[in-house]
Order: C-alpha cells, then sequence, then structure tokens
C-alpha cells in the first residue's frame, strides 16, 4: 500500500492478481458460447420480432463487447495490475466496461417493462407500437449510456504504482473531484433506479397471475412473464448489488477518513465483487430463454433440428422419413 503525491492510494493485492484472471477467461469462454448462439439465433433463426426481441438483441451485443474486454483485464491482473498498452487502450477499456454494464442493466430493464405493460396493461397504446418505437427506445439508451459514461474517453486513468502502471476509474483518491463523484453517483444509481423499476413490475405481474380474474391463463403467458422479470431480480441481486454496495462503503470510508490504511478491505471487496458484474453476461443468454415464447420455440426448433441430424442414421436415410420435417 502506498500513498502518491496526488493523495491517491494503491493497494497490494496478490490473491487478486492470482484468483481474478482464471475467473474473467472463464466467463469469457462460457459467456462467448451463450451469447454466440443468441445472436445468432437473433438473426438467423428468429421468426417473430417483437420489441422485446429488439432489446434482447441489443444486450447481447452489449455483453459481447464486454467479453472481448475480460483478456485484456484479465492479462493486467495477471501482470499485478501493471497496463501495457498505452493511455488510449486504457480509455477506451474502461469506458467499454462502464458503458456496457449501464447497458446490461437498461436493456434488462427495458424488456421487464416492457412484459409489464403486455401483462398488466394490456390495452395500453404503447403495446400497438411497433419494432420502430423499440429501435428508438434501444438508440436514446445507447444515447443516455454514452453521454453518462464519455467522460472516461477524455481523462487519463493511469496511476504509476512503483514500476508498474495500473489502468484504473475507481481510483481510491483524497476528495471529491466532480468526475469522480458523478462516477460513482451513477454506479449508484444506475443499480438502484432500474432495481426499483424492476421490482415494481416483478409485483405487479406476480399480484396479475395471482388475481382470481386470471387464472384462466391457458397460455402460461403470465407465468412466463414472472419466471422471467423474477430471472432479471436475481441476476441484479447477484451481479450488480455486491459491487454497488462495496462501492457506497468505500465512498462512505471518504467522509470519515483520509488515510489509505482505511481502504484496503473495501478496496478488495470491490475489486472481487465486480467479477460478478461480468458474470451477468454469463447469465443473460439463460434469461432469454424465458423472455419469450418465440425465443424458446425457436431454440427448441433449432436443437431438435440438431439432435436429428446427429442420431439420424446414414444407412437407413433414404428408406426413413422423420416427422419433425414438417414442422421446421
Amino acid at each position: 500500500m502506498n500513498g502518491s503525491e496526488s493523495e491517491c492510494c494503491a493497494f497490494e493485492a496478490p490473491i487478486l492478481d492470482q484468483l481474478l484472471p482464471p475467473i474473467l477467461i472463464l466467463e469469457f469462454m462460457f459467456g462467448l458460447m451463450g451469447n454466440f448462439v443468441a445472436l445468432s439465433m437473433f438473426i438467423f433463426y428468429m421468426d417473430t420480432w417483437k420489441p422485446n426481441s429488439v432489446y434482447l438483441t441489443h444486450l447481447a451485443v452489449a455483453d459481447s463487447i464486454v467479453l472481448f474486454c475480460l483478456p485484456f483485464r484479465a492479462d493486467y491482473y495477471r501482470r499485478g495490475k501493471d497496463w501495457l498498452h498505452g493511455d488510449a487502450a486504457c480509455r477506451i477499456l474502461l469506458f467499454l466496461l462502464a458503458a456496457n454494464r449501464a447497458a446490461g442493466i437498461f436493456f434488462l430493464t427495458a424488456v421487464a417493462v416492457d412484459r409489464y405493460l403486455k401483462i398488466v396493461h394490456p390495452r395500453n397504446r404503447i403495446n400497438q407500437m411497433g419494432l420502430c418505437y423499440a429501435l428508438c427506445v434501444s438508440v436514446g439508451l445507447w444515447g443516455l449510456i454514452c453521454l453518462a459514461t464519455g467522460y472516461l474517453l477524455f481523462e487519463e486513468h493511469f496511476f504509476i504504482n512503483g514500476n508498474r502502471t495500473q489502468c484504473e476509474s475507481f481510483n481510491i483518491c483524497m476528495g471529491f473531484s466532480p468526475l469522480s463523484t458523478w462516477h460513482n453517483a451513477f454506479y449508484i444509481i444506475q443499480f438502484f433506479l432500474p432495481t426499483a423499476i424492476v421490482a415494481f413490475c416483478t409485483l405487479r405481474i406476480t399480484w396479475q397471475l395471482k388475481d382470481r380474474n386470471r387464472t384462466m391463463d391457458k397460455s402460461g403467458k403470465i407465468k412466463r412473464a414472472v419466471q422471467f422479470v423474477t430471472a432479471v431480480a436475481l441476476i441484479f441481486i447477484i451481479c450488480f448489488f455486491p459491487s454497488t454496495i462495496s462501492r457506497i462503503a468505500i465512498w462512505i470510508l471518504k467522509v470519515w477518513y483520509n488515510e489509505c490504511q482505511h481502504f484496503q478491505e473495501a478496496n478488495l471487496a470491490f475489486y472481487t465483487s465486480v467479477c460478478f458484474t461480468y458474470f451477468n453476461s454469463v447469465l443473460n443468454p439463460l434469461v432469454y430463454y424465458f423472455s419469450s415464447p418465440a425465443f424458446s420455440g425457436t431454440f427448441r426448433k433449432l436443437l431438435n433440428k440438431l439432435l436429428r441430424r446427429k442420431e439420424k442414421d446414414p444407412e437407413s436415410s433414404g428408406n426413413d422419413v422423420s416427422t419433425i420435417d414438417g414442422r421446421i
């Protein structure tokens, strides 16, 4: 642990240097496989496009961008938090990580709101708006995200610690600069506000399922919506809650203390919990399955087709005609 002339803190954390690289690489591998399948299905196999499909496609794109950042982050930790790729690459990496964390939260929230409106307010005119409306919402969300995180591209994030160059957007520096304050505030707001919205949607849709007037849910539409928003709520809690709480703890400590030794444990907790944030890119493809009958139906259709091709006997292929062909 060292203090710098600019009153910033640097901490030695060998356990993070050993633990985080393999975790990040595993998240990269499994997340890439899941999102590749999801994007392939959205682009090539989705027969019916709806607003929630548009939001989920943007979510898959955001997840893929985050995943391609993880190998660079893993290499950074493997070297003991030493960034070798220059200032521009550091700024771009931190911007992409921040922007796509926000995108993951915002687009999951957008789909939850879409499900809420379809189930609880089926006659609302927003439900009658088509893909153009969903595209406009998506562009608006990306614009908001870029405005909220774009400042990361316009300032240096290097911190020299001995003979190593750290690349961090959450350096612990004494005092409260405007950019630092906004960086922490947005990190916290972008969790609690969408979480409140998702919690509201979950409760209202669940109540709708239990409503006596809705017991005849023959198509299972409301039940699927409950499963989806519940899955979204769980992702928020598992992936985003730990790092948000640890960030709040650091912010509170800065009010009370101005010596680096008081921040070491909170700093370790934050960078450990950040790994859970990236884990949402691994879990999101599982959420897609519950998002709509169109996606789950397309997935089952594709899986059945692949299984039929594997199990089909080459010697009997000329004599047998599979009944699945008529359904695909």
